[in-house]
């Protein structure tokens, strides 16, 4: 019968124990990194599956109005208190209602496109002076749930192909 006393680790066994553990580690943090999604809205505890991304803009059909969606067919809102030169939609807001990253290109959609500069620094775009955002309550291209809605201080309509933001499908007026 062999004793446990009897076996032997060869001496730098822990040593090396203790090392690999932590590379290991640091390797899966690296792996990691590597094949993330580059996802920097800070918005990915919110389940939000269309952060938007600077690309093309379309337009899409809903109800009797054509409005401006994503490049993914999520409806682009304005926010009421928001300039054609500052997004007054931040944190919590901006985590609900995701500014859409300009520039973008948006060709055979007449209207005036803007870039506008966010306090983090980051691009937005704009239509007609209204900055642009998606809503994380549409779970699906064509929604229009955030139309009319009076949250985070202010109205949010969805953005008509016209230019004007206002309740083309529903909800409250301005």
């Amino acid at each position: 019968m062999i004793r446990s006393s009897d076996r032997r680790r060869p001496p730098n066994s822990r040593r090396w124990m203790l090392l690999a553990v932590p590379a290991a580690a640091a390797s899966l943090v690296a792996l990691a990194a590597c094949s993330s999604s580059g996802n920097s809205s800070g918005n990915s505890s919110s389940g939000n599956q269309h952060t938007p991304a600077a690309g093309s803009l379309k337009t899409r059909h809903v109800g009797k109005a054509t409005v401006l969606t994503s490049n993914k067919g999520f409806t682009l809102y304005s926010f009421a208190p928001d300039t054609a030169t500052k997004s007054t939609c931040n944190g919590a807001c901006a985590a609900q209602w995701p500014p859409q990253k300009g520039p973008v290109a948006a060709s055979g959609i007449k209207g005036t496109f803007t870039t506008i500069t966010r306090s983090d620094g980051s691009k937005q775009e704009a239509f007609n002076g209204h900055p642009l955002y998606t809503f994380a309550g549409d779970k699906a291209p064509g929604e229009t749930n955030g139309n009319g809605l009076n949250a985070f201080g202010g109205l949010w309509h969805e953005v008509t192909v016209s230019g004007t933001a206002g309740p083309a499908t529903g909800g409250g007026g301005y």
